[in-house]
Formats: C-alpha cells, sequence, structure tokens
C-alpha cells in the first residue's frame, strides 16, 4: 500500500500539521503519522524510515522546528522524496527552521515549503502531486480542486462586488 509518512519532531508540532494529515484524509490518500526526533531519537528515527520505506512510503513530510535536523536525517536515508516543513519553535518564529531545511548539501535535497500551517498544508498538495505522476484518479481530484479554488475566488468576489454596489 503507497502512503505519505509525516514525521513530526516533537508534540508541539502536532496541531500545525494536523492539518497536513487533514488535507490528505480529504483526498482520500493513505498517511501515517509519528512523532520522531532527529536529535533526540535518532535511532528511533533511522529504523522508521527502513520499516515505512519497506511498508509502502512513497514521500515523506519531515515537520520540525529551530536546527530543523529531521529532513536531512531522513534525506540521508531514503532516495524517496522529503518535503520538509519549518516549525515556529523559537524567538526567531521559524526563520532559524526554515534555513536549516532549504540549506541541505548538493545531493541530499528537500522540497521546503512556508513555515508553520501553510507549509503544512502545501506539504500534503506537493505529496498528493508526487502521487499523482503514476495515479490519474488522484491528478483529476487535484485538478478538480484547482477549479474549486478558483470558482470560490470568484464568488467572493462577485458577493464583495455585490456589497459594495457595483
Amino acid at each position: 500500500m503507497k502512503f505519505v509518512s509525516i514525521v513530526i519532531g516533537s508534540r508541539s508540532d502536532f496541531e500545525v500539521m494536523k492539518s497536513c494529515s487533514d488535507t490528505l484524509e480529504a483526498f482520500g490518500v493513505n498517511y501515517e503519522l509519528v512523532i520522531s526526533s532527529a536529535h533526540r531519537s535518532p535511532e528511533r528515527t533511522k529504523d522508521y524510515i527502513q520499516t515505512a520505506e519497506a511498508k509502502g512510503a512513497q514521500v515523506f513530510i519531515a515537520a520540525a522546528g529551530m536546527a530543523a535536523h529531521l529532513a536531512g536525517v531522513l534525506s540521508s536515508k531514503t532516495v524517496k522524496p522529503i518535503i520538509g516543513v519549518p516549525m515556529s519553535a523559537s524567538a526567531l518564529a521559524g526563520i532559524d527552521a526554515l534555513l536549516s531545511t532549504v540549506q541541505m548539501p548538493a545531493g541530499m535535497p528537500v522540497a521546503t515549503v512556508a513555515i508553520g500551517k501553510a507549509g503544512a498544508i502545501n506539504s500534503a498538495y506537493l505529496a498528493m502531486q508526487i502521487l499523482a505522476l503514476d495515479n490519474e484518479e488522484l491528478s483529476v481530484k487535484l485538478k478538480e480542486d484547482r477549479i474549486a479554488k478558483a470558482k470560490k475566488v470568484e464568488m467572493d468576489s462577485l458577493e464583495i462586488e455585490t456589497i459594495i454596489g457595483k
């Protein structure tokens, strides 16, 4: 069974990353979510990657704050796509995690999305786009979602135009 693996560095990341799992669920995409730290539980992290790949993980999403080494550790242990979600967990409001996530050495790629909730949601969409490369049904759902988003903008505009009397 193909699925998306969401790995969060600590319990405090769950509330934000729930929007990632909710997005995947809305599209019927299988996922699992675990807590494993690059610093506090490095052996668990390494073992989890191997186990997840054996079970069918196709894309890994890594969410962590501060040093945000989690995405890099995942990238060093698998050739599957890694999406890093920087979390705001320090006085630097996630900029530290963003820089840690985006500055990977050549040959160890980590796709990096926005800090926090927008990044959590975008990581789900990016993972689904990767899965949709060989899943026409998911591709159609993503296209329909884009159309619905465009229609929502048009409806919102029409509502505002009506309110202001245009």
